[in-house]
């Protein structure tokens, strides 16, 4: 597996497939292994996807906030020897692509945004259980929701993980055998996801982004319960060439929900 030197020397590693345009990739979860991306639904480009600290393939030790890992983004760019970076970024992920646009503008040619949570970036109520009500009375739905509202019963990684499991049929906009199995695929550490959102941003980051001249596209799942589908919208707007695209019947993972409605909207950006 390749890997790069971080300014700190800390050697960090990437994953690295397929051929042409190069896409940098950042993985969600907060620090999920990035095996649950899979191949992004067949995604084109060479897909450099990497592993940030304290997750994947990379030192679980001195894992940090998404605001500091930035840096290392910067650091991948000048070890792949390119002047500017096509982001990909899922999820969480979306936080590190957000955090490299605001400290290094002109350093960003594109950025794919999928899923991206947005409470942070707009003051837009989320519509969550507007979106999803006709869930309502799944047993399994229930009590991902109910999960969500009371977060993980214990401090330790196994708690966190039996947690996840539970919460885990909200994720998606149904849950048939390929979500669940989807579900299984990645691990997260608690540690990681501590350090990566232990994180003050500076309160002029609105208008950072507002000086961010690259193309953004933002994919929502109409039926995004962890997102909601209205504060998505908003935050697109935060970018002065920013765009969404929907897709419906779709939650939080739209490559493993509905992969040919993905690679539509997807396609056309990053190529």
């Amino acid at each position: 597996m390749p890997t790069f030197l971080a300014a700190d020397g800390t050697e960090l590693h990437y994953d690295e497939s397929g051929e042409g345009k190069t896409l940098v990739v950042l993985p969600g979860g907060a620090g999920r292994h990035p095996s649950y991306l899979g191949d992004l639904a067949g995604l084109p480009g060479r897909l450099v996807v990497h592993h940030f600290r304290g997750s994947g393939d990379s030192p679980a030790e001195g894992a940090r906030s998404f605001w500091d890992q930035a840096h290392d983004v910067d650091g991948l760019r000048a070890h792949l020897g390119l002047d500017r970076l096509d982001l990909v970024a899922h999820s969480a992920g979306t936080r590190v692509a957000i955090a490299y646009a605001a400290r290094y503008p002109d350093r960003v040619a594109s950025m794919l945004l999928v899923t991206p949570p947005a409470a942070y970036l707009t003051d837009t109520p989320s519509d969550a259980a507007l979106i999803t009500a006709h869930r309502r009375g799944e047993p399994a739905f229930d009590a991902a929701v109910e999960a969500y509202r009371t977060g993980p019963r214990g401090e330790d990684q196994a708690d966190f993980e039996r947690w996840q499991q539970v919460a885990a049929p909200a994720t998606y906009a149904a849950w048939t055998e390929v979500e669940q199995a989807h579900s299984r695929i990645g691990r997260t550490l608690l540690s990681t996801v501590r350090a990566f959102l232990d994180v003050e941003l500076p309160e002029d980051l609105p208008r950072r982004l507002g000086e961010v001249r690259a193309p953004v596209r933002v994919i929502a799942g109409a039926q995004d319960f962890t997102t909601g589908l209205a504060p998505v919208l908003a935050a697109a707007k935060l970018f002065p060439n920013g765009e969404a695209v929907v897709i419906d019947d779709c939650g939080h993972y739209p490559w493993v929900e509905r992969p040919e409605a993905f690679r539509e909207a997807a396609d056309p950006f990053v190529r």
